[in-house]
């Protein structure tokens, strides 16, 4: 991928709100991953979630914006947030200063928010909304990112959605931070159970290439054994073994507050160390982000 024009010190980078301006849905970052300016679209503006991660940085604390999602209102929030970047006037924010250059182009539109965007009913036609705003402002290179826990790639609404991505530039990043059910259940504290991410994340892959991210930290000071992550491994192994096309995996830490003090950051040496297991386990590429 070759080295990043984001850098970590930026505010835009370390401040990934996605309470921005007087939009309710839509909201701009600075992304490592993406490569510079994503828009968010964020379906769970209600704060619910089927994960209770312990690193999510999400307020829960504070009472939402909405508990409805208004397809309508997200129609418009992103067609002004695409004329805002591509006018120059997003870089004016004192949060974008650093990044004026990169927030003048859409890297991508990604459906990610306050909780996991596949739990909403209608999710394609979240996914049309995207499609029609590429279409409208002509930005054919720009990513259509589904950000995903992988628990609801199951579901028809989504699948359906996943279609209208495979045609416009669509890639799914899907969560996987664990090799087994017990320390799925102790990072990512779901009531979901293990063997459905792992089914959908197989099932997801053999349609289209996917990516997964992983999140890897310290447990109570301890990082993720040699034994987890040899299951883990092992469980990339599966999904191409099964016919499945695993792009890439992104491998990252802690950036952010977490609401347990007891989950914290590995260091880049760690978390490079972590990748080059994976890499020699697995064969596939993997980007880190520390």
């Amino acid at each position: 991928m070759g080295e990043s024009p984001v850098q970590n010190h930026w505010r835009s980078v370390q401040d990934h709100s996605r309470s921005f301006w007087d939009f309710t849905y839509v909201y701009p970052v600075i992304s490592r991953r993406s490569r510079g300016l994503s828009i968010g679209i964020n379906l769970n503006p209600d704060k619910i979630c089927n994960f209770d991660c312990v690193y999510c940085e999400v307020d829960r604390a504070t009472p939402p914006k909405s508990r409805v999602v208004d397809l309508l209102k997200i129609r418009a929030e992103l067609a002004e947030m695409i004329r805002l970047a591509r006018s120059g006037k997003l870089g004016e924010d004192p949060k974008f200063v650093e990044a004026a250059d990169l927030s003048r182009v859409v890297r991508d539109i990604a459906f990610s928010g306050d909780g996991e965007p596949t739990m909403v009913p209608n999710f394609d036609e979240c996914v049309r909304i995207a499609v029609e705003a590429k279409r409208a402002f002509g930005l054919p290179e720009a990513k259509i990112v589904l950000i995903t826990d992988a628990a609801g790639l199951d579901k028809e609404s989504v699948r359906r959605g996943l279609a209208l991505m495979d045609a416009n530039q669509g890639e799914v990043w899907a969560k996987l931070d664990a090799g087994t059910e017990a320390y799925f259940k102790t990072v990512n504290r779901s009531s979901i159970r293990f063997d459905r991410i792992l089914a959908n994340l197989e099932s997801t892959a053999k349609a289209r290439p996917i990516v997964i991210q992983s999140l890897f930290l310290r447990v109570h000071g301890a990082p993720m054994p040699a034994e987890e992550l040899e299951v883990y491994c092992a469980r990339l192994r599966a999904i191409v073994d099964a016919g499945g096309r695993i792009a890439e995996v992104h491998a990252y830490t802690i950036a952010r507050p977490t609401p347990e003090p007891w989950a914290t950051k590995l260091t880049g040496d760690e978390l490079e160390s972590i990748a080059t297991t994976i890499r020699a386990r697995t064969g596939l590429p993997v980007s880190t982000f520390a």
